[in-house]
C-alpha cells in the first residue's frame, strides 16, 4: 500500500510505503508526478517503507513503466527503512539513476527529513 503524507515542498511525494503495492497505487503517484511537473523541474521523494512485502505483478509492471517514462524528472530520493534488504535495494536505484538516492534507518527519518528538503 501506498499512503501519500502531506509535505512541506512542491516538489516532493512522501509516502509510507507497506504490504503490496499495487497498480492502481502506482498510477495514483503518477498522476501526482505529472501534476509536480507542471510547475517543477524536478520530483523529489521520501519513502517511508514499514512492513512492505512488495508489489503485486500488475503494480511491478506499472512502477517500471513509470519510471522509465520518469526516471530524468527525478531529483532526491530518500529510503527509510527498517532492514539491510532496503538499503541495498537503494543502492541499486542509485545505480540505474542520476539522481541523488540515500537511504536512512527508521531512527534516522529526521535527518532524511533535513537531506530531502535542502
Amino acid at each position: 500500500m501506498i499512503q501519500l503524507l502531506n509535505s512541506e515542498k512542491d516538489n516532493l511525494i512522501s509516502a509510507k510505503i507497506s504490504g503490496k503495492i499495487s497498480k492502481t497505487e502506482v498510477e495514483k503517484v503518477h498522476k501526482r508526478i505529472h501534476k509536480i511537473l507542471m510547475e517543477n523541474d524536478k520530483v523529489d521523494f521520501l519513502f517511508k517503507i514499514e512492513d512492505f512485502d512488495g508489489f503485486t505483478l500488475k503494480g511491478f509492471w506499472e512502477d517500471i513503466k513509470v519510471d522509465s517514462a520518469h526516471i530524468s524528472d527525478y531529483g532526491k530520493i530518500a529510503f527509510v527503512g527498517e532492514k539491510k534488504w532496503q538499503e541495498f535495494v537503494t543502492k541499486a536505484t542509485d545505480f540505474f539513476t542520476s539522481s541523488e538516492v540515500k537511504y536512512f534507518d527508521l531512527e534516522e527519518k529526521e535527518k532524511a527529513m533535513l537531506w530531502i528538503r535542502q
